[in-house]
């Protein structure tokens, strides 16, 4: 298996970027966009456990749009073969005293990049 193909990395990061820009700006269509519509979907947030792509749009939905800057720090996308790839990185936000973490699975569909899971919590 060919692991971080330069070209595969950059559409990565690129969909990446994409989807950072859109949440801290509360873009909820494109943070729509970018999670596979499948029921199989999965997103634990912080203090959220949603299943399914129709869970997952109605808390982006009904979100608070206040509160959403941060700053990433040790952001690492690894890339399997042409399809498959995870983002992980670490941040930080002016009102939370804790360090976020996140974590998305990325797959290659008819759409493009989309994520199919995803985890966010919070360190102590």
């Amino acid at each position: 298996m060919d692991i971080d193909l330069p070209e595969i990395v950059a559409e990565v990061e690129a969909a990446f970027a994409r989807y950072e820009t859109a949440l801290v700006t509360n873009d909820v269509a494109v943070l729509d966009e970018l999670f596979w519509n499948d029921p199989r979907t999965v997103r634990y947030g912080a203090t959220e456990n949603l299943y399914g792509y129709d869970e997952i749009r109605a808390f982006r939905a009904g979100r608070s749009p206040k509160g959403l800057a941060r700053t990433l720090r040790r952001t690492r996308i690894t890339t399997f073969g042409r399809d498959f790839a995870t983002a992980m990185t670490l941040f930080e936000r002016d009102t939370v005293a804790r360090v976020g973490r996140q974590s998305q699975t990325w797959v290659r569909t008819e759409a493009g990049w989309q994520i199919v899971a995803a985890h966010v919590s919070l360190a102590e």
